[in-house]
């Protein structure tokens, strides 16, 4: 765990019910049910941000409304996803090319730009995950002083830092990418969730 993180992963005891979605998959695709947003962005390879093959981004807006970071990470934990955090985004470009990365927003709200510089800029707030698949990339535009996440991966995996620079990175981040496998399940609905039946 690293050294800055307030929370205590081990000792979380909060439980909390969720809401499940049922999305289209195109590459930029929003459903609404149960009082929430699911929205699925695909992005391409830039040249310098790999982005994912095959996968989807998937944000759902409002589905963590309520947690605080103990809840948040017991939620993730519960649906094995592991390694917990809280701090924020850093403020360059970056992806992970050994493991997918989910973040919940437990307060504050940031402007990030996802899928590299030819990508999308996402409000992100409290209450709202992302589940990023392994080489999209994300960095934070602006943030308010409050603006704090709890982030977890699949399997408790540490993660990789890749900063998109092709010279160095290419071509084993490709292979790496394409090589980490679907999670068992989605990090915050579980089972049922939509990661499911995004990432096929």
């Amino acid at each position: 765990m690293p050294s800055w993180c307030r929370l205590p992963c081990s000792d979380c005891r909060r439980k909390a019910e969720g809401i499940f979605f049922e999305i289209p998959l195109n590459d930029r695709a929003t459903s609404r049910k149960d009082g929430g947003d699911v929205i699925s962005l695909k992005f391409e390879d830039d040249g310098k941000i790999p982005n994912h093959p095959d996968w989807p981004l998937l944000m759902y807006r409002g589905a963590l409304a309520g947690f605080d970071a103990a809840a948040v990470a017991e939620r993730f934990q519960e649906n094995g996803w592991d390694g917990c955090w809280v701090n924020g985004v850093y403020p360059f470009h970056h992806y992970h090319a050994e493991t997918h990365e989910v973040l919940g927003c437990v307060s504050g709200s940031a402007e990030v730009r996802f899928g590299g510089e030819s990508g999308e800029t996402v409000r992100f707030e409290a209450g709202d995950a992302v589940i990023i698949p392994a080489g999209v990339g994300h960095k934070r535009l602006q943030a308010s002083e409050d603006f704090s996440v709890v982030g977890a991966y699949p399997g408790g995996k540490s993660p990789d830092m890749q900063r998109g620079e092709p010279d160095q990175e290419r071509p084993a981040v490709l292979e790496s990418i394409r090589s980490v496998a679907r999670p068992e399940n989605d990090p915050v609905f579980g089972e049922g969730g939509p990661l499911l039946t995004a990432w096929k």
